[in-house]
């Protein structure tokens, strides 16, 4: 089983940028695929972002593609979101989440685990 923990929220103004950190820690993080979701008040939660651990193909969801980038550091057993260009409709609790590699469809981004979340807030 693997833990996560994120980090990197905060309030920032429309334009700017901020990067969540998760740290992965538990199982074998290179063993996991990674991803990030975020949930808006009144809103279902939505996929952000994916990737394997290992490296390779990287998924975004439309409404981010170009702005934000998902990224690791085997390391630091740390998966980041870096986000640019945000905008008010990006305020959300970010999550982290993670699946077994052998288990992770792209096609599904089912997730089984998951972290506490992080607020981000984007001002006008």
């Amino acid at each position: 089983q693997v833990q996560l923990v994120e980090s990197g929220g905060g309030l920032v103004q429309a334009g700017g940028s901020v990067r969540l950190s998760c740290v992965a820690s538990g199982r074998t993080a290179s063993t996991y695929a990674m991803g990030w979701f975020r949930q808006a008040p009144g809103k279902e939660r939505e996929f952000v972002a994916a990737m394997p651990w290992s490296g390779g193909s990287t998924y975004y969801a439309d409404s981010v593609k170009g702005r934000f980038t998902i990224s690791r550091d085997n390391a630091r057993n740390t998966v980041y979101l870096q986000m640019n260009g945000l905008k008010p409709e990006d305020t959300a609790v970010y999550y982290c989440a993670a699946e077994p590699l052998i288990q992770f469809s792209s096609a599904t981004m089912k997730f089984g685990f998951w972290g506490q979340g992080t607020q981000v807030t984007v001002s006008s």
